[in-house]
């Protein structure tokens, strides 16, 4: 398959991961979940708002995730070292058991569930540790949110925070692996990957994301690997 995009460290692909799986060491993948929606308005520390207008053809509903989504993660789960999907809470449970179970947790709230404010989106780990694989020791298998949400800058309805996604992308890998997303969206794991010098992987469904994720991957990384 031709790429949509390629640079030094990111290929894009436009297709669907279902027909066409490409080789990698490790999945970081955030799949559809959480949608329906058409546009996204967020209060921001400080005071401010950002409101994007955005859309997305997939259904949240546990039939969708049953028979598209864990179908293409149990086809990669043993084709790679290891693999992080946020899920989100809606229809976890649907999922493959993983081998450890992590969360980004964010007191200020990462959207409506029907207890009130989701403060709380899971990580699924399939495969092993990198770094006890490797001998360096434990790390910790989640973190919290302590900087500004920078997903509602994005145009798609469902963007993980870069800072975080640079987390995961790091928690997951080791220096000179191939980091693969078969749900690629905007391209945050692609970017975050860039950040770390890591080669990456995105696939993606929707040409307009393709555009996006393209357009955020030629841009000049800054200041990610700190």
């Amino acid at each position: 398959m031709t790429p949509y995009y390629q640079d030094d460290l990111v290929t894009i692909y436009h297709g669907d991961c279902r027909e066409w799986m490409p080789d990698a060491d490790v999945i970081v993948t955030d799949p559809p979940y959480g949608v329906g929606l058409s546009a996204k308005r967020a209060k921001q520390r400080g005071g401010g708002v950002t409101s994007r207008i955005g859309s997305y053809s997939f259904d949240d509903t546990p039939d969708y995730v049953s028979t598209v989504v864990v179908p293409v993660i149990q086809a990669l789960r043993p084709r790679v070292k290891a693999m992080a999907v946020t899920p989100g809470t809606r229809n976890m449970w649907l999922y493959p058991p993983a081998d450890d179970v992590g969360c980004w947790y964010s007191a200020a709230g990462t959207g409506m569930g029907r207890w009130g404010f989701t403060c709380m989106q899971p990580i699924l780990y399939y495969g092993s540790d990198p770094y006890l694989r490797t001998g360096a020791g434990s790390r910790p298998n989640s973190v919290g949110q302590s900087y500004p949400n920078d997903a509602n800058a994005v145009a798609h309805p469902c963007a993980k925070p870069l800072p975080f996604t640079r987390w995961l992308v790091g928690r997951v890998s080791l220096p000179g692996e191939t980091v693969m997303d078969p749900f690629m969206g905007s391209g945050t794991t692609l970017l975050a990957a860039k950040g770390l010098s890591c080669k990456s992987i995105g696939i993606e469904i929707e040409e307009r994301y393709c555009e996006i994720a393209a357009q955020r991957c030629s841009q000049e990384v800054l200041g990610l690997t700190s």
